[in-house]
Parts: structure tokens; sequence; C-alpha cells
């Protein structure tokens, strides 16, 4: 099961996957407020294991070191972004104006590594690697659909000009791994609302 819920001033979404057998779950992308996302795990009943990041902007990675002390779970990034876990440059919490403080957390405790696959009770994560709004930015897809992170959107693709960002590299690895899913697989972005993989090959303007 994927549940979702948008974090914090930026609203980026958060989203734990689960095993209804096992309670076993993950937590994908926690950018803000940690402690509202601990007690969703708690009042869930959740045995969460990982912390898997999409990407390194501080969005998506803010509550990261409150959830993992609080949950004892491995955190887990695309080694072309794990320096943004440790410098609050290259996260680009420290130049904005939005936030009071530097995003600085610990090294990520694994890397991953496009094609891996993780087990999540009785379900599996597959990493795909999508780089272009990030060095390092990754796809997770599951049984349930494809959490895509900021690679896509509804109507829309990441944006390709903070540091590491190439446009050519974001399309190409949209069209090559991503728009050659099924069309019924259900798309969930780093905002906004899902879409579906066969509705943004028909009608996102960035891919027609």
């Amino acid at each position: 099961m994927i549940e979702s819920g948008a974090m914090g001033i930026m609203g980026a979404n958060c989203y734990i996957m689960s095993c209804p057998e096992t309670k076993k779950a993950v937590v994908i992308d926690p950018g803000a407020e940690g402690d509202k996302i601990y007690h969703w795990v708690l009042e869930k009943g959740y045995h969460v294991e990982f912390i898997l990041l999409t990407h390194g902007h501080f969005d998506h990675i803010g509550a990261v070191e409150e959830l993992r002390n609080a949950l004892k779970a491995k955190v887990g990034i695309h080694a072309g972004d794990a320096d943004m876990l440790t410098e609050g440059r290259k996260n680009l919490s420290s130049i904005s104006g939005s936030l009071n403080s530097s995003i600085q957390t610990k090294p990520a405790d694994f890397l991953l590594e496009d094609g891996q696959t993780i087990l999540i009770g009785n379900m599996t994560v597959r990493v795909i690697a999508t780089p272009g709004h990030t060095l390092g930015g990754v796809c997770f897809l599951t049984s349930e659909g494809l959490i895509s992170g900021d690679t896509l959107f509804q109507g829309s693709i990441g944006r390709t000009d903070f540091p590491g960002g190439s446009l050519e590299q974001l399309l190409d690895g949209i069209k090559q791994k991503l728009l050659v899913l099924p069309e019924e697989t259900q798309v969930f972005p780093g905002h906004g609302e899902a879409t579906t993989i066969g509705r943004e090959k028909r009608s996102n303007p960035f891919l027609v």
C-alpha cells in the first residue's frame, strides 16, 4: 500500500509504502514535519526499515535525521546525490530564503544503484536511475506504481536549472525508462497530484 502526505512549506510529497502482511514499511522523501510522519507511522503500526530518497534537495530530506533516529531506519540515496545530505549548499537549504537554517545530516547508510531491488516485507521496490533534475535522481517502481520524485509530474517535468541539472539527460531517462512502462502505471510525483504513464505520454507538453 502507498500512502502520501504533502509536507512542509514546499509541499513535497512524502510517501509510506507498506506491506499489509508483515507491516514492514519504507518512508520515501521525508522533507519536513518529521514528528507528523513519525506519529503517522506509529498510528499505523508500521516497522520502518528504510528511508529512501529520490534525490537530495532540501525539501525532500529535511526530516531525514529526525526520522532515522526515531525509527532506527537506514537511509539510502544514489551516489550522485550523496553529498547533498551532508552539505547545505548542495542541497540548496543554505541559500533558500524560506528556511532559517541549513539542513545537514549524517551520510547515507547505503547507496542506491540503478536496477537495485529492495525487499519490504513481501513487496519489492526497484530503483530506476533518472538523473537530470539532480545528478543522482532516481524513481522507485513498485507493484502499485511509480514514485517519481521530481523527475516526472502531472503535466510537467523536473527543473533542470539547478546545479547538476540536465534537460537532455532528464528527458532521455523519462522516455527510455519511464514511458516504456505500462500506460496504466500510476505515477506518484514529488509534488502535486498523481497521474499515469499513459496520460503523460499523451498530454505532457514536455514529452509529446
